[in-house]
């Protein structure tokens, strides 16, 4: 049984690889065609789902700055949505049950509330994978939408508080004495290593605190995020993160077949859900006019909107914790498994295009923006070095020190992570804050006096959207980028990429000319 599912998952996923579609796609058709095959989940897939959730939950916090959820864009956003929503929601269902149509005709408002409440969340699964996918987490808008969907995480608290009767025990409060324990911990992580003992530290982390909060009747995959957010700060949770990576979209193959395993639907659910994705429109236009109202540019709420155009996986656990209630008919739960699938495929297609379609029409969005920026979104030239770095990792760091040996002060530093930066200014290295893929932050910059952009990002897709920034921005200059394979760096040339070079080879070729020095003079001509 286990092999049939990892077959037809890696078919599905090939295929949907082929079509230019992220393999979660091709995951959720799996399990909608085993399930149609007359397969149902059993206890392992839906263990390797929780597993997967869990831990995507951890390394969601160990990149969450706590700071950004305090943004007035981020608490106030997410409230002012969900309100927003539920009315228009209710009454566009209510409005829907005039035309007779099956399931909703008969509806309630309390069922409508229900479902409408279920819609509300945008999927974490869904919008981390993507932002992952595009290496877009640490941008303005990915880290607005990861807010926004930890926000929406305290709101599903709280349901199942109310919808369960599970109140936190009296013993919660002692989870306040781990807060000092922090020195402890950060040692213990210390003294772990480098090797096979990093990824065993982040299980052990993750579900420690899983079982932790459990263990006082609070939800555990709210123990396994704040876990990561705990250790954020710590120098390791990068490694840590990266070590996991591999583990988490294994396990998460889990939960997207588990939504296909739901139910088989019939063609008047699948008419109704489709009808439910007619709301995300809505969706989209309310995050992007509220993020808009509160200042943030339009490039910023355009991206982050449609990252979160989508409708939740908890949705589904809103139905059948309703469904299981009496609150809702059963069949509620497949019509909006079926809703909540077709939004991920929506999403994930639309976002492929995304940069390119605002950059097209940028001056269309550009028309909703607020006349005045937040202070962190406006960016002025820091100076005239005519060789820009972006991207300030392990080989950003290694070129700037390098151009700094050669051609001093004629290089300076972007990247997207604010924490990052502050790190570099103490080591007087000249970085700043921005996104390279902005196509508004290539029109504040004077390009006539960049001769050189230097690309040492790990993602193809990235470069690709910056290469393309560029030529929108008619720069004149060289653009060289970075590429760990053969086929990669063929196909950065033919977009247009200057100069590709191969990651692991030229590391070699580095290694030789300084290895060599250390016996020159002693080896024969």
């Amino acid at each position: 049984m286990e092999f049939i599912w990892i077959l037809f998952a890696f078919a599905c996923g090939f295929i949907a690889k082929l079509a230019s579609l992220p393999p979660s796609i091709g995951y959720l058709l799996a399990g909608f065609i085993l399930n149609f095959l007359g397969f149902q989940a059993d206890n392992l897939v839906l263990e390797l789902a929780n597993i997967g959730i869990t831990l995507m939950l951890f390394t969601i916090g160990l990149k969450l700055n706590i700071s950004d959820l305090a943004k007035k864009e981020v608490w106030a956003g997410s409230i002012s949505h969900s309100l927003i929503w539920l009315i228009a929601g209710c009454l566009f269902l209510k409005g829907l049950a005039f035309a007779s149509i099956p399931f909703i005709s008969s509806i309630t408002y309390q069922s409508a509330g229900l479902i409408i409440f279920a819609l509300s969340f945008s999927s974490t699964v869904c919008v981390v994978k993507l932002l992952e996918d595009h290496g877009e987490m640490k941008t303005r808008h990915g880290k607005l939408a990861v807010g926004i969907l930890v926000m929406q995480d305290i709101f599903a608290v709280i349901f199942l508080v109310a919808a369960t009767g599970k109140i936190p025990s009296v013993w919660a409060v002692l989870l306040l004495l781990l807060i000092p324990l922090k020195p402890l911990f950060s040692k213990l992580i210390d003294k772990v290593g480098h090797g096979e003992l990093i990824p065993l530290m982040g299980f052990f982390l993750a579900f420690g605190a899983y079982e932790l909060f459990e263990l006082v009747s609070v939800k555990g995959d709210l123990g396994a995020l704040l876990a990561g957010m705990y250790l954020a700060s710590h120098s390791k949770a990068t490694e840590i993160n990266k070590s996991l990576l591999s583990f988490k979209d294994i396990f998460l193959i889990g939960f997207f077949l588990s939504i296909g395993f739901a139910a088989l639907p019939t063609w008047e659910m699948l008419g109704i859900a489709i009808l439910l994705t007619l709301m995300l429109p809505f969706k989209f236009l309310l995050f992007f006019y509220l993020f808009n109202r509160f200042r943030l540019r339009a490039r910023t709420s355009f991206l982050s909107a449609l990252a979160l155009t989508n409708f939740s996986e908890f949705g589904l656990i809103v139905a059948a914790i309703s469904t299981k209630s009496n609150w809702l008919d059963k069949e509620w739960l497949v019509i909006l498994s079926l809703a909540v699938s077709i939004s991920f495929v929506i999403t994930n297609v639309l976002y492929n295009y995304a940069h390119d379609f605002y950059a097209q029409y940028k001056s269309l969005f550009n028309r909703f923006q607020h006349p005045k920026k937040l202070p962190e979104d406006s960016f002025v030239q820091p100076c005239d070095a005519p060789v820009v770095i972006i991207g300030m990792g392990r080989v950003g760091m290694g070129a700037y020190k390098a151009l700094e040996m050669q051609t001093p002060n004629q290089a300076w530093g972007l990247d997207t992570d604010k924490t990052k930066l502050a790190l570099l200014h103490d080591m007087n290295i000249r970085a700043y804050q921005g996104d390279a893929e902005d196509a508004d932050f290539w029109e504040n910059i004077d390009l006539d006096q960049i001769k050189l952009v230097l690309l040492a990002l790990p993602s193809v897709q990235d470069i690709m959207n910056i290469t393309s920034q560029l030529q929108h921005a008619k720069f004149k200059g060289k653009i060289a980028a970075i590429a760990r394979y053969d086929d990669e760096r063929e196909a950065l040339e033919k977009f247009g990429v200057d100069k590709v070079f191969n990651f692991y080879s030229e590391a070699g070729v580095g290694f030789a000319e300084e290895s060599i020095n250390l016996v020159k003079g002693q080896l024969p001509n």
